[in-house]
């Protein structure tokens, strides 16, 4: 992690403004001392980001959600015991609420393929910028998704695939849209004024086309065919 501003080469939401409600209350899980202490003292002094607590490990990460009940989870992936990757789909499924960001020192399309498949909404290096950090997390707390510039590349290599599936109407991809944003079916009806019903025939509808059934599969499908902008 490096101070400064930098360019974000991630994908930034369109939602509202982060912050505007009080401070994104998140919460730090690392196994390096140090990087949390750095992280921590860099997040502190912006405005509209509260670190509420750090842990160490995956278990002491699910405890500490549990209790303090953030907006945000900021997660490394390779920790002793449990590792941050189980952390955030046991959270995800205890509270579907809560926004996970990957924060890690592995840049491989592995690494960040797996984080989406496990629910996590963004994926930052821990040798970037502080501010790429910050704009991570509030682009993720305001619905979006971020990538890190060095990683966002990966999301891109199958947009070929992507446009050769069947044809989504306009309707469904608004549909998707907000199902990659983080969106119930009850916010999706309401934001675009139809009843639940329809919304879970849409959300059929698009698992038939592009052949994929899971929120993941579905969010980056999204990124891939360009309907989730890079």
């Amino acid at each position: 992690m490096s101070g400064g501003t930098g360019n974000g080469g991630g994908i930034s939401p369109s939602g509202p403004e982060s912050g505007a409600e009080g401070p994104i209350r998140t919460i730090l899980v690392d196994d390096h001392p140090l990087v949390l202490e750095g992280v921590q003292s860099c997040l502190d002094g912006l405005d509209g980001i509260e670190i509420v607590g750090t842990a160490s490990d995956g278990a002491e990460a699910i405890d500490l959600a549990d209790r303090l009940m953030p907006d945000i989870m900021l997660v490394d992936v390779n920790m002793p015991g449990m590792n941050g990757l189980d952390a955030t789909e046991i959270l995800r499924e205890r509270h579907p609420e809560m926004k996970f960001l990957i924060l890690s020192m592995h840049d491989s399309r592995e690494y960040v393929e797996t984080a989406l498949e496990y629910g996590a909404s963004g994926y930052v290096l821990k040798d970037g910028p502080t501010a790429e950090i910050a704009a991570a997390i509030r682009a993720v707390h305001a619905g979006g998704v971020y990538f890190s510039a060095r990683v966002s590349h990966y999301l891109r290599h199958d947009r070929t695939r992507s446009r050769s599936t069947q044809t989504l109407t306009t309707r469904e991809q608004s549909v998707l849209l907000l199902v990659a944003k983080g969106r119930s079916n009850k916010e999706i009806a309401r934001e675009l004024d139809i009843s639940i019903r329809t919304v879970e025939t849409h959300r059929k509808n698009i698992k038939r086309k592009i052949g994929h059934s899971s929120t993941a599969g579905l969010t980056r499908y999204a990124i891939e065919s360009g309907i989730l902008s890079l």
